[in-house]
């Protein structure tokens, strides 16, 4: 199942670690890990954030996922449910709308 993952950073220790250098190898290795689909990096509520899509077989990944941006960052870790035009398609909304409208 693809989700979004919405994380984001408080300023520690990001700060702490952009300052001594180690911010890349940090992000290089938990992004490695989560080998998301897709990684847009900005803002979020004025504070470093990012947006990932990751591909989840079940709960027990939701850990694997948010576990490396706890402990690393002090991150918020949000996930959404998300999926494709295509797959919004198969959704047949047409019939739920005749069945529940």
């Amino acid at each position: 199942m693809r989700m979004m993952m919405l994380v984001q950073f408080p300023p520690e220790p990001f700060n702490t670690l952009v300052r001594n250098g180690t911010i890349g190898s940090t992000m290089k290795k938990i992004l490695e890990d989560a080998k998301p689909e897709a990684a847009y990096f900005s803002e979020r509520e004025g504070k470093r954030g990012c947006v990932l899509i990751v591909d989840v077989q079940g709960g027990t990944d939701i850990p694997r996922l948010a576990e490396p941006w706890f402990l690393s960052l002090n991150a918020e870790v949000e996930f959404r449910i998300c999926m494709l035009p295509e797959e919004l398609g198969e959704a047949n909304l047409e019939a739920l709308g005749k069945k529940w409208g």
